[in-house]
């Protein structure tokens, strides 16, 4: 099988040669490829051969068009503060929607396109191009929450939560339409699956995600589907009080960040839905050896079952180890699904 072939199988419920493996990289990638990470973030062409190369050095199933900043709301003005060889932060100081009102004026100027969705789609095609059917095509979008924290600044946001519910409801309408817009011209480009990340929303209790926050995520979700691509939802954190909620998404695939135990996840998002993870990406993986990665991936996989996929819950940092990550891959290849 092809990596493409065997994680669509792995989330069609079929069975497969091996495990799939599909770890993300961003900074341990453009490492591999021996570049700064703004040129990473900063150049498709840059991050098109660090995936591949990382990908065939080794032997991930897919290649991701990963990495900050987020193109939908930095074409949007989001204010930026750049780094040498880290990713760019978003300077709340000086968020786009400090002044509230300004939001009605960004909705009123309708989509939204520049050089960094231009950057993102060049990428994609590339990667397509590249890979062919060989490696599956990961295409990424911001969730409702991440993109709001972008645009408003995190400490904001989650005041507004209490202050104006209605402005945020406002907020998340136009970033999910963003959202939608944005995973349209991914998949159009040549992307097999887009990856949501919403990894603010692990900072909100069960009851503000399932008002706010599932809605929106839900209309993304269904969104992608309906233009026949596969959806991945990765939240980075401790979800434990919303796996209930996320499992109704019916996404394809589920990450699941180190702090959760991995067994509360299957049980609550239920035997069908797929999960990918959960190593911690710096004791177990970084920090460990090939013999204690194996030891801990089979604990996971007895919790797992059948549907999933090997990763780190999160990231694999930049000074991991390479003969860590060869184990990470390797016991994805001597390893079958349990069915």
């Amino acid at each position: 099988m092809t990596g493409r072939e065997r994680i669509l199988a792995v989330l069609a419920g079929q069975r497969t040669d091996h495990l799939a493996c599909m770890p993300i990289t961003m900074m341990f990638a453009a490492d591999v490829l021996g570049v700064k990470y703004e040129r990473y973030a900063r150049e498709y062409k840059v991050m098109v051969d660090a995936q591949v190369k990382t990908a065939e050095m080794f032997g991930f199933d897919h290649v991701s068009a990963i990495g900050p900043p987020p193109p939908e709301t930095a074409d949007m003005g989001a204010k930026l503060q750049w780094f040498a060889d880290q990713p760019p932060a978003m300077n709340e100081a000086e968020a786009l929607l400090e002044d509230k009102s300004v939001l009605g004026r960004e909705r009123a100027r309708g989509p939204v396109s520049g050089e960094w969705i231009e950057n993102r789609i060049r990428g994609i095609e590339l990667m397509r191009q590249r890979v062919g059917n060989e490696l599956l095509v990961e295409g990424w979008a911001s969730g409702p929450c991440a993109a709001a924290a972008e645009l408003r600044g995190l400490n904001r946001l989650m005041m507004d939560f209490g202050d104006d519910p209605e402005f945020v409801r406002e907020l998340f309408d136009f970033t999910v339409e963003s959202g939608i817009r944005f995973a349209d011209v991914q998949i159009e480009a040549g992307a097999d699956s887009i990856g949501i990340g919403d990894a603010a929303a692990s900072l909100v209790g069960p009851r503000i995600y399932r008002e706010f926050v599932w809605p929106c995520e839900k209309k993304l979700v269904d969104a992608i589907h309906t233009r026949g691509a596969k959806v991945r939802l990765h939240i980075c954190g401790n979800t434990r009080k919303i796996l209930d909620d996320i499992g109704k998404l019916r996404c394809d695939l589920v990450d699941v960040d180190f702090l959760v135990p991995l067994e509360e996840a299957r049980a609550q998002t239920g035997a069908g839905q797929t999960l990918s993870g959960n190593l911690d990406p710096v004791r177990e993986l970084r920090d460990g050896s090939p013999e204690t990665i194996a030891h801990a991936l089979e604990a996971l996989q007895a919790k797992a079952g059948a549907q999933w996929i090997v990763s780190a819950g999160c990231e694999i940092v930049r000074d991991t180890r390479h003969e860590n990550v060869r184990a990470l891959v390797g016991f994805a290849r001597t390893h079958k699904s349990v069915h």
